[in-house]
């Protein structure tokens, strides 16, 4: 183990507290909403009820396992996600809530957050398909068409960044890469609702083998580009067990074959959010901007540094992140103030500054971020306040913003 290694090692562990702190945050739910029990364990999770009336649903999950997991309202093919709840400690417990119409959805968790799902379990939503306001449909449309331009602004810059991969301008390629995920990352939860999609475009290599998938998209190449870091990484003692015959350099020809796939993935998305069927609901906007910083927080996530473990280029997702919960916020802002929560918007203002500011402290897109590796435990753990501090609030948006 490197000096770096050790010093990642002992920063995990040092904010490892922290996102048990954060996992165990206020509960989220809306106050006329629908409360559904979910006692999760390590080996599946039981839904109190089987069915519930359309309209606002809290599940509140307890987790009464020994692993930090996850809960999924999946739909009637167990791969679109309706909403997810992600970072539940063990003893702790979390909301997830949603709008969802009449229809078959199926739950689920994932303990360790890694591998398939277990426990999944059917769950019928009866009643009237949901209404919703003028002022809440002009809401939603505004989202949707953020969502939008930033699909439109992703297409371009992987395919940018592949052409450089399949050249063979590696150095190029390494430049592109952070570059080339923003726009991703500033959506990645409205991503993950399109089934298998988001696995195959940004699985990181344990998750890809923990559920039997192919290792593709934006880590496979991350892997490819920086293969040194990547067979030091997997030498460590504590990832014996995953397989090391693909720590070799990738051929011209493979190259294009895992380029060209993440480019047709990035452009089946692009095609499913300008799909005149697709919408959101208010509790998407609200939840996706807290799952934006549970993509931080994750064990597996940018805190910790594991989420582009070989690039070392987490703080472009860790701020793009942050960008997008921020402009789900600013979409919903003036419907949370109607409903009384002028106080509660204020204080998020004010978190969103404080956090931007600090990682303004480590660079910008334009001129670069630091390498993640030289950032100490002491100053990730000052990240990780500001994202505690700013999670803490905005786990009571949806509450305040989804009336019923």
């Amino acid at each position: 183990m490197t000096s770096s290694n050790l010093r990642n090692a002992a920063a995990v562990a040092a904010l490892s507290a922290t996102a048990l702190l954060l996992a165990g945050c206020v509960p989220n739910g809306a106050p006329n909403a629908t409360s559904i029990a979910v006692t999760a364990n390590d080996e599946g999770c039981e839904v109190a009820n089987a069915t519930g009336t359309s309209g606002t649903l809290t599940f509140t999950v307890q987790n009464d396992g020994t692993k930090v997991t996850e809960f999924y309202l999946l739909g009637s093919n167990k791969l679109t996600i309706v909403g997810e709840v992600e970072n539940i400690a063990p003893g702790t417990s979390r909301d997830l809530t949603v709008q969802v119409g009449p229809g078959e959805y199926f739950t689920a968790c994932k303990p360790g957050m890694i591998g398939a799902g277990v426990g999944h379990a059917a769950f019928t939503v009866s009643g009237d398909a949901v209404a919703t306001t003028p002022e809440e449909d002009a809401v939603v449309a505004q989202y949707v068409a953020y969502v939008k331009t930033q699909t439109e602004e992703l297409v371009p810059r992987v395919g940018e960044f592949v052409a450089a991969y399949k050249a063979g301008n590696d150095d190029e390629a390494r430049a592109l890469f952070p570059i080339a995920r923003i726009n991703y990352e500033r959506i990645e939860p409205t991503a993950e609702q399109f089934g298998d999609l988001d696995p195959k475009i940004d699985y990181r290599k344990p998750g890809a083998i923990e559920e039997g998938l192919p290792f593709t998209g934006f880590h496979r190449i991350e892997q490819d580009l920086w293969l040194d870091r990547a067979i030091e990484n997997y030498s460590q003692p504590e990832k014996n067990h995953y397989p090391k015959d693909d720590l070799v350099a990738l051929t011209p020809e493979e190259r294009a074959t895992i380029g060209d796939q993440l480019v047709a993935d990035i452009s089946e998305l692009n095609d499913k959010v300008r799909s005149p069927d697709f919408t959101l609901t208010l509790a998407d906007i609200t939840e996706g901007a807290k799952g934006l910083l549970d993509e931080v927080a994750a064990p597996d996530g940018k805190l910790p540094g594991e989420e582009n473990e070989f690039a070392h280029t987490d703080l472009y997702d860790f701020t793009a992140n942050v960008e997008g919960a921020q402009v789900a916020f600013d979409t919903v802002r003036a419907l949370l103030v109607a409903n009384g929560g002028e106080e509660l918007a204020t204080e998020l203002d004010a978190r969103f500054v404080d956090m931007l500011d600090t990682l303004a402290g480590y660079g910008s897109y334009e001129a670069g971020f630091v390498s993640y590796d030289t950032v100490d435990a002491t100053k990730r753990n000052e990240l990780a306040a500001k994202l505690t501090a700013l999670s803490e609030p905005m786990s009571r948006l949806t509450a305040g913003v989804v009336g019923s």
